[in-house]
């Protein structure tokens, strides 16, 4: 009889436990911050090029048919009173059109200020004052445990909180692909299709991660849901905002996460930390003195167990950051400290982010910085860095345009430039570009053989 009281009286406090956990607040300080986000993307459709050249003979042109307009969902989270908003790469890449719905169900229309596929972030804007926000928390305090709530859309079910707890931190799911960071917040909050770039929040309604993807066989939620951490997410941002497009830092190794069979092998003392397979030469780890056979096991006092840890920790940085990173080698640990570099080696960090060759066009281009953004006063643009041989050489342009559209969609980085060319119109391309200094808008129209 005692211990039935016993173990109803644990009962009674693990309910009561649950029951004073309050939702009200964050429910009630996130709705109003997190958008309903409506998408178009356009894909032109041609006969087949088979027949292209003859009946331009007979016609002009080469017949097509009507555009395909494709719609999509997804959600966003407001971060600024002056109308900036974070939501998925995934959610907005390709959109010729991007509309925002507020809770109170008025609407605006997006730009798009910056997208990074290698972190699934994405950076809109909406032309507003006054509006209600969400702050980032700190993504590396978050706890296993932990209570948290998914705000979003799903099913374009407006406002819509879920509750539960975070599963697991420094998840990787493999859905980005190679190259990319990896290191998700692994929660039990009911997440369905719709809910993607929406807000996780804590108790208190600090914004920890944005919620991009479900394990799901069926394409509907089944148990498991990801975020983006919110250290991750917001420098993202600020790069956005700050140099124009990511700034990703690399330790330069290649990295093993230790298993017993490894630690076998190695005759390595302990089972937690990362190993260290190789160290490229000229990078940051070498230069800070890392070896092949070192174990990581923090960064900046941030415990490292496994390599999705290390990617998400490093992945809040910047090049030419110092970190200290703590290695065990042999039996003696050592504290050593590292400049991150970038990926050519250097810890330098240029305006305006990388630049990248477009063989077609002929062009070595690279995304605007938010100085050159205001210079022009637009959101989007890509600058002629160099003109190569191609059909912007042989027709005497040079390097002092900024290209504004591609086919009549904007275009701010290498993916939506590559998007907007495949959409071509019978192979005829239209580009809008403006001077660097904002003043002067040109056309030039021409077939892309």
């Amino acid at each position: 009889m005692k211990k039935a009281l016993f173990l109803f009286g644990i009962l009674c406090v693990a309910l009561t436990s649950r029951a004073q956990v309050d939702f009200t607040v964050a429910a009630e300080k996130s709705v109003n911050a997190v958008v309903h986000i409506r998408t178009e993307i356009v894909t032109s459709n041609t006969y087949y090029d088979f027949f292209g050249s003859f009946l331009e003979q007979l016609y002009g042109n080469r017949i097509q048919v009507p555009d395909n307009v494709s719609v999509g969902f997804g959600s966003g989270v407001v971060i600024s009173s002056d109308g900036y908003i974070v939501t998925n790469n995934h959610v907005v890449e390709g959109a010729r059109k991007i509309e925002v719905t507020f809770n109170d169900k008025h609407k605006r229309e997006a730009e798009i200020v910056g997208t990074d596929p290698t972190t699934d972030i994405a950076l809109i804007k909406v032309d507003a004052k006054g509006l209600e926000h969400l702050t980032f928390g700190d993504s590396d305090k978050v706890r296993v445990g932990e209570w948290v709530l998914a705000v979003g859309n799903p099913f374009n079910l407006t406002s819509t909180v879920t509750a539960g707890i975070v599963s697991a931190k420094a998840r990787n799911i493999n859905i980005l692909g190679a190259g990319t960071i990896e290191s998700f917040i692994q929660t039990d909050a009911a997440v369905n299709p719709g809910n993607s770039g929406g807000a996780l929040v804590n108790t208190k309604g600090d914004l920890i991660g944005i919620n991009a993807a479900i394990a799901s066989r069926t394409g509907s939620y089944e148990g498991y849901s990801f975020a983006i951490p919110s250290n991750i997410a917001k420098k993202v941002v600020e790069d956005f905002l700050l140099y124009g497009s990511l700034q990703r830092a690399y330790l330069g190794i290649v990295s093993a996460e230790i298993t017993e069979e490894l630690a076998g092998n190695m005759n390595l003392e302990v089972l937690s930390g990362v190993y260290v397979e190789d160290v490229f030469d000229g990078g940051a780890a070498q230069k800070a003195g890392l070896k092949k056979g070192d174990v990581i096991l923090s960064i900046n006092d941030i415990t490292i167990d496994t390599r999705a840890q290390l990617i998400g920790a490093i992945g809040q940085f910047r090049p030419g950051d110092k970190v200290v990173v703590k290695v065990m080698r042999g039996d003696k640990e050592y504290n050593l400290n590292v400049t991150l570099a970038n990926m050519h080696g250097t810890d330098s960090i240029v305006k305006g982010g990388y630049s990248f060759y477009n063989e077609q066009l002929g062009l070595v281009l690279e995304p605007l910085s938010q100085e050159q953004k205001n210079s022009i006063k637009k959101n989007y643009g890509l600058r002629i860095v160099e003109v190569k041989d191609g059909v912007f050489k042989r027709k005497g342009l040079n390097n002092d345009y900024i290209i504004l559209t591609v086919n009549n969609q904007k275009v701010s980085n290498e993916q939506e430039l590559n998007t907007a060319m495949s959409n071509s119109r019978n192979g005829k391309m239209r580009i809008e570009m403006t001077d660097t200094g904002g003043e002067f808008l040109t056309i030039f129209e021409f077939y892309n053989r």
